[in-house]
C-alpha cells in the first residue's frame, strides 16, 4: 500500500520547482514574448471561457463540432478547474445523457451513455488509444474530456453502443507555466496539484509536468485512502513538417470501496440510512489498490498542407489487489438477493489480489484532400491493433458472518486461499478503416465510413476451468449527410453500425466470468446544432439504438435474448449567453424497452438504472461590482428508475442543487483564484444508481459536501 509520506514528499519537490525559476524555459526576452502567448492568456481566471468548438472524438481528427454529424459533448480543463472537479463522476454530472452504473465509491468508475453500459475495456480512451477504465483515470494531464453519445464503430472500432469517453492529455505550453493547486473537501480529505509547463531554450523542445497527491477521507465513513499521481508531456518539433509526441503516466491509489444495499426482504427500499453509511467496514477490511501506467507515444508528419500521416501507439499497465467484505443476501430467510426485513445481511470475504492488464494499441492513419471534378474530399484511411492480455487468479468468495445496516456486526475473516495468477484473456483485434467526407456543394457534405475488424480471442473461465477460442469478423459502415443551411447552422442524419464485446457473466450466475459472444449494434440519429453566437451553442438529436438484450434469467445463466431499443432526445446549450453569465444545459428524455425475450414479465418493460427523463442545468455569473468574484449554481434533476429487469420496484426521482463561488486576486503579488463550493445544498436522500448487476445494488447519493480551494499562477 502506498504511503502519504511519499506522496507529499514528491509533491513538495514539484512545488519547489514550480516557485524556482524557470531555468529549463526559453529567456523571457521581448521578442520571445511577442512571439508567444503571455502569462496572463494561460491563467485562469474565475470568469468561463466559452464553449469548446472543436474535438476529435467524432471522427479521426479535430473537426469543428457544427460539421460534426454526431453528438459530442466537450469538458474542458477550464470547466473542470472551476468546478473543482477532480473525477470523471463529478465531470459527466454536466451530461444528462450520462448515468453512473455499478460506481461505487473508491473502485472503478463505471457509466452508461444513452442507456447503454460503457466497457470497461475498450470505451475510454487516451488520445484515442483504447485504456481500460477499471480505477479512477487521473485529471490532472488531461487538457479536456471529449465524450461521443452513440455508436462508435467507425471511430473506435471495438466499443459498447452507447458511446466512447476520450481523455485529451495536456501539451507542453509555449509560455512557462507554474500553476499550484491545494484544496480540502468532505470529511478532512486533502488535496495538492503542480501543473508546470513550457519551453527549452531549444525551442523546438517542449515539456508538461504534473503531480498531484491526494488523502482521501470520503463523505463514506470508512471508504478512506490516498493516491499519488505524477506524468510527463513532451515534444520534440524535428522539423517544420515533423513532431514527435512523447507522454507518460504513473498512478498509485489505494481505497477501501464502498459497496451498495439490496432490498430489504427482496422487495422494499431500506429506510433510515445514511447516505454516509458503509458496509465494507471490519476490522480486516483491505483498501483496493491499484496501479497504473500509460506511455504514448505520436509522430505526425505533414507532407504539404493537404496531406499528412500519424502513427500513434499506447501501451497501458494496470494491476489490483481487490480486497471487500461484501454484503449480499440473508441466510436467515433464504434470501439470494435481499437483505433481511431487519438489516441483516451475509458478509463475505472477497480476495482476488494480483489482477493485471497490459492492453497495447497502435495505429496508423493518413488524411488528405483532394477533388474530382466539383467533388472536394476529405479522405482518411488507417489500420489498428489492439492486444490484450489479463491476468487473475482463482479468487475467494466465502461466506463469513452476518451484519446489519443499522448496527454493524464484526464478523471473522475466511481461512480460504486465493490461487495462482494465470492468464485469463487473451485478444487480439485487427482493423482497417476508411471513410471520405464529400463536398457535393457548398452546403451539402457526404459522410461515408467503413471499419473492418478482426477479433481473435481466448478466454479462461476461472471457475469453471474451461477455455474458449473464438475468431469474429464485423464490418462497420458508417454514413451520414450533412446540410448547412446557414454559416451558423448544420443539420444531420446518420446510420452507423458498431460492434461491442459480449457482457461477462457474474460470480454468481450459473456460467460465472464467462463471457458472451461479441454483438452488433444499430443507430439511427438526426441532429441540428447552431452557433447562436460565436461563443454559444445550441445542439438537438434524436437517436434510436437497437442491440442485444444481456440479462441472467430465471435459471440464473447469464444470457443475450431479445433486444433493447433506446429512443431519445438530447437538448442542449452551451457557452457564454451573456456578457457575465455563463450557461451549460443538458437536457435528455429517453425511452427504453426490451422485447423479444419470451418472457412477459420482461418484454415491453423499461431498462433498469435509467430515467426517462434527466437534466443538468450550471451557471455562471460574473459579479461585475466585486472585481474577480464569480457565483455558481447547478441543479441535477433524474427522473424515477427501474430496479430491476422485470421493473418490480422503481426508485424515486431527485432534485439536487449546488452552489459555489470564486474569486480572482493577488496575494503577495501571485495570481490567484480562490474557489468554495457545497453540493447538494438541501442534504438530500436519494438514490444516484440502482444497477442490476451483481443481482441488484442501490448506492445513494453524496450527503451535503464542502469544498475550498485555492489556486497559484506564478
Amino acid at each position: 500500500m502506498s504511503t502519504p509520506n511519499l506522496s507529499v514528499s514528491v509533491l513538495t519537490l514539484a512545488i519547489v520547482q514550480a516557485f524556482a525559476a524557470p531555468a529549463l524555459a526559453a529567456p523571457d526576452t521581448a521578442d520571445a514574448q511577442a512571439d508567444t502567448p503571455s502569462m496572463a492568456e494561460v491563467i485562469v481566471t474565475a470568469n468561463k471561457a466559452p464553449a469548446a468548438k472543436r474535438a476529435s472524438v467524432g471522427g479521426f481528427s479535430d473537426a469543428p463540432l457544427l460539421q460534426t454529424p454526431a453528438s459530442v459533448t466537450v469538458i474542458a480543463q477550464k470547466d473542470m478547474q472551476d468546478l473543482q472537479i477532480r473525477n470523471l463522476s463529478d465531470a459527466v454530472k454536466l451530461d444528462a445523457s450520462i448515468n453512473d452504473a455499478y460506481n461505487a465509491v473508491g473502485y472503478a468508475e463505471q457509466f452508461t451513455i444513452r442507456g447503454f453500459k460503457l466497457d470497461n475495456n475498450s470505451s475510454y480512451r487516451k488520445d484515442g488509444m483504447a485504456i481500460p477504465g477499471d480505477t479512477q483515470i487521473a485529471l490532472e494531464n488531461k487538457e479536456r474530456i471529449e465524450v461521443l453519445k452513440g455508436l462508435a464503430g467507425l471511430q473506435a472500432g471495438v466499443a459498447a453502443p452507447g458511446g466512447v469517453i476520450d481523455f485529451i492529455v495536456k501539451r507542453p505550453t509555449a509560455s512557462p507555466l507554474r500553476t499550484v493547486t491545494v484544496e480540502t473537501r468532505e470529511r478532512g480529505t486533502l488535496y495538492g496539484a503542480v501543473d508546470l509547463g513550457g519551453r527549452l531554450e531549444d525551442t523546438r523542445f517542449g515539456y508538461r509536468v504534473n503531480v498531484a497527491a491526494e488523502r482521501l477521507r470520503s463523505y463514506i465513513k470508512g471508504a478512506d485512502g490516498n493516491r499519488k499521481f505524477i506524468s510527463g508531456a513532451f515534444d520534440w518539433q524535428i522539423s517544420p513538417q515533423a513532431l514527435l509526441q512523447l507522454d507518460a503516466d504513473y498512478q498509485d491509489k489505494a481505497q477501501a470501496t464502498a459497496p451498495g444495499f439490496q432490498l430489504l426482504n427482496n422487495k422494499t427500499l431500506p429506510t433510515g440510512i445514511s447516505a454516509n453509511a458503509m458496509l465494507n467496514l471490519q476490522p480486516w477490511t483491505r483498501p483496493v489498490e491499484t496501479v497504473t501506467t500509460n506511455i504514448g507515444l505520436r509522430f505526425q508528419y505533414a507532407f504539404n498542407d493537404d496531406w499528412n500521416a500519424t502513427l500513434s501507439a499506447n501501451q497501458h499497465a494496470f494491476k489490483r489487489d481487490d480486497y471487500t467484505a461484501f454484503p449480499y443476501g440473508c441466510s436467515g430467510q433464504d434470501l439470494y438477493p435481499g437483505f433481511c426485513g431487519n438489516g441483516d445481511y451475509d458478509v463475505y470475504d472477497y480476495r482476488s489480489p494480483g489482477e493485471t492488464k497490459k492492453p497495447l494499441s497502435a495505429q496508423a492513419m493518413i488524411e488528405g484532400k483532394f477533388a474530382t471534378g466539383s467533388l472536394r474530399h476529405a479522405f482518411t484511411a488507417g489500420v489498428s491493433t489492439f492486444r490484450r492480455k489479463d491476468r487473475a487468479g482463482l479468487y475467494v468468495y466465502d461466506w463469513v458472518g452476518v451484519s446489519n445496516i443499522y448496527q454493524p456486526q464484526i464478523v471473522g475473516t475466511s481461512p480460504g486461499v486465493t490461487g495462482p495468477v494465470r492468464l485469463v484473456r487473451k485478444d487480439t483485434e485487427n482493423s482497417v478503416f476508411v471513410q471520405d467526407i464529400i463536398s457535393l456543394t457548398p452546403n451539402w457534405k457526404l459522410h461515408g465510413g467503413l471499419r473492418h475488424i478482426n477479433v481473435d480471442g481466448y478466454q479462461y473461465v476461472l471457475k469453471a476451468d474451461t477455455e474458449i477460442r473464438a475468431k469474429h469478423d464485423f464490418l462497420l459502415p458508417n454514413v451520414s449527410l450533412v446540410y448547412t443551411p446557414l454559416d451558423n447552422v448544420s443539420v444531420y442524419a446518420a446510420y452507423s453500425q458498431g460492434m461491442e464485446h459480449g457482457g461477462t457473466a457474474d460470480r454468481k450466475a450459473m456460467n460465472a466470468n464467462e463471457e458472451l459472444t461479441p454483438s452488433r449494434s444499430k443507430q439511427i440519429e438526426l441532429g441540428v446544432k447552431m452557433d447562436v453566437t460565436p461563443d454559444f451553442m445550441l445542439a438537438a438529436s434524436l437517436f434510436q439504438i437497437r442491440k442485444g438484450l444481456e440479462f441472467q434469467n430465471a435459471a440464473r445463466y447469464f444470457v443475450r435474448e431479445g433486444q433493447a431499443q433506446h429512443r431519445g432526445l438530447e437538448l442542449s446549450a452551451q457557452g457564454k449567453a451573456g456578457r457575465d453569465l455563463n450557461l451549460g444545459v443538458s437536457l435528455t428524455a429517453l425511452n427504453s424497452q426490451q422485447s423479444g425475450t419470451g418472457n412477459a414479465d420482461l418484454d415491453g418493460k423499461r431498462v433498469p438504472n435509467v430515467p426517462a427523463l434527466k437534466a443538468a442545468v450550471h451557471a455562471d455569473y460574473a459579479v461585475q461590482q466585486v472585481a474577480g468574484l464569480s457565483v455558481n449554481g447547478s441543479w441535477e434533476y433524474a427522473g424515477k428508475k427501474a430496479f430491476e429487469y422485470n421493473n418490480t420496484t422503481f426508485v424515486p426521482s431527485y432534485h439536487v442543487f449546488n452552489l459555489g463561488a470564486a474569486y480572482a486576486t493577488r496575494i503577495a503579488g501571485t495570481r490567484a483564484v480562490l474557489r468554495a463550493a457545497v453540493n447538494n445544498v438541501a442534504d438530500k436522500f436519494y438514490w444516484r444508481d440502482v444497477t442490476p448487476e451483481s443481482d441488484g445494488y442501490l448506492y445513494p447519493g453524496a450527503s451535503r459536501t464542502f469544498k475550498v480551494s485555492a489556486q497559484f499562477d506564478f
